[in-house]
């Protein structure tokens, strides 16, 4: 126990970020396991069952960390305002910001879904300066707009490898739409955290979110394919691997990241999280074997400069309590800014 107090905060950090990046290389790695045990000719590791199954777990997991804050104390705290919007975050960023990640998965290359998803934190800054009246320096400013023209290159850039589509003069990968829309709607998801969820514990808020996002993603995907859709949905294949995951990803890079967030500062948290790209093309790599594309290694340099702009934006930032960033707020509303965490 000494030793494991004795680990610094950075460590937990980067080894939490480390987790979460291969979430989306894991993922993939399960479908295609799926795909060398078929049911009857069927996939039992599709991604709706990942999606699906994984939230059942998580749902159990926060249960057993959080349940002491499930009590009538807490709901009677809750106003109509906070009902709208725990259930708002819920269906963007608990269900349809998921849904539109996991169904890129299926259409685009992993490193395609990490970069392009790098164009959320640009849009929570843009939102937060215009909608929040937040104050950033200029180096963050700039950084966020170099970081979304590297996220451009990466879509636009032509690739014979994407499934493309049309948008008026333009050509878009299907799954890099996909991405950028879940992208938008976690962006927005977060604005509303950061304005109406800053009272509400974390544990509720991720009981909540992730039962009714598992509720909403179930009925759509129902009133879309059908019943039948899940009906690989109790293999013992599906529910072992996801156990697995559940405990790895989500348990694992969960108390990284939460042991890191009480020892660290907001630089270092906000230093951590821009490694999460890097560490996702790497997984990509390792556990996927999938090699940079030309429009990756374009715009993953371009974002990855845009990243060095934002720390040394955070960086300059005075320390002083009446000019406290954007970042420095509490542990629990820094956790609802990151990224995609697995669930």
């Amino acid at each position: 126990m000494n030793l494991i107090q004795r680990i610094p905060g950075r460590a937990y950090l980067l080894l939490g970020v480390t987790i979460f990046g291969a979430a989306n290389a894991v993922t993939r790695q399960l479908t295609e396991l799926g795909a060398e045990n078929l049911i009857y000719g069927r996939n039992p590791i599709s991604f709706c069952n990942v999606l699906f199954v994984g939230n059942i777990w998580a749902l159990v997991i926060f249960l057993l960390l959080y349940y002491q804050q499930i009590n009538q104390e807490t709901i009677k705290k809750l106003s109509g305002k906070d009902w709208l919007s725990l259930t708002s975050v819920a269906i963007l960023a608990g269900a349809l910001a998921p849904a539109l990640f996991f169904s890129a998965l299926e259409r685009t290359m992993v490193n395609n879904v990490i970069l392009v998803s790098r164009i959320e934190p640009p849009l929570v800054l843009a939102l937060s300066i215009f909608l929040l009246h937040e104050r950033v320096n200029r180096w963050v400013i700039i950084g966020a707009i170099v970081s979304f023209i590297g996220v451009g290159l990466t879509v636009f850039i032509p690739d014979p490898n994407r499934e493309m589509m049309s948008m008026a003069s333009f050509q878009i990968g299907t799954g890099e739409l996909m991405v950028a829309v879940g992208a938008v709607s976690a962006a927005v998801a977060t604005i509303i955290s950061k304005v109406s969820l800053r009272n509400i514990s974390l544990g509720f808020f991720n009981i909540y979110r992730t039962f009714l996002s598992t509720v909403v993603f179930f009925i759509i995907v129902t009133l879309l394919f059908g019943i039948g859709h899940f009906m690989d949905i109790f293999s013992p294949l599906v529910w072992q691997w996801m156990l697995l995951y559940s405990l790895v990803i989500v348990v694992g890079g969960q108390f990284c990241w939460f042991s890191g967030l009480q020892k660290s500062s907001a630089s270092e948290i906000s230093l951590a999280n821009s490694f999460a790209p890097i560490a996702g093309v790497l997984a990509s790599y390792l556990i996927l074997g999938e090699v940079p594309t030309t429009p990756q290694y374009i715009g993953g340099s371009v974002i990855i400069l845009g990243i060095i702009f934002n720390q040394i934006g955070v960086s300059k930032v005075p320390s002083q309590p009446s000019e406290l960033p954007p970042l420095d707020r509490s542990t629990e509303d820094i956790d609802r800014t990151v990224g995609f965490k697995g669930v």
